[in-house]
């Protein structure tokens, strides 16, 4: 038998809490090691990404290792957007570049399923990808790793 450790902050959520644990998966996900990201979900976590379908932490850890391979110069911002005892929703931008040096900025939503220990039990997301000019980027610092506590967030961008 395999104990598990709570990985708080755990439902049910609080307001701050849950911003508290947005704020954690955004730290998480700017610092792009797939396989510490990974351990934040449960080991049978679904997840739907844009049209694919993932099951499970080693499905997950193998997506974000080809993403962060070509998603160059990642780097989001998540903001909540609501919240109940275990679930969260979050709404998010990333911009990234691709191999030719076009830069792009995605605009998604996610609804998240945490069980009680605080793991990610289901993940919905939704995103779009839209074009920018270098001179269009609004996210600047230096990644990979977390957004300064001094860089502003998606409403105080205008995003």
């Amino acid at each position: 038998m395999t104990l598990t450790l709570p990985r708080p902050p755990v439902p049910p959520f609080s307001y701050d809490n849950a911003v508290q644990k947005v704020r954690m998966a955004e730290n998480a996900w700017n610092g792009r090691d797939p396989a510490k990201v990974a351990q934040a979900y449960t080991p049978d976590t679904a997840w739907r990404n844009r049209s694919q379908f993932l099951q499970g932490r080693a499905q997950v850890e193998a997506f974000l290792t080809e993403k962060w391979a070509t998603e160059n110069g990642y780097r989001l911002i998540k903001e909540i957007w609501a919240h109940s005892d275990n679930k969260i929703a979050v709404r998010f931008c990333y911009e990234f570049h691709d191999a030719s040096g076009q830069w792009f900025r995605a605009h998604g939503n996610e609804n998240w399923a945490f069980d009680a220990d605080g793991y990610m039990a289901q993940r919905h997301a939704s995103i779009n990808d839209v074009p920018i000019s270098e001179g269009e980027r609004k996210f600047h610092w230096d990644a990979p790793g977390p957004r300064p506590d001094d860089h502003p967030g998606l409403t105080a961008l205008g995003l």
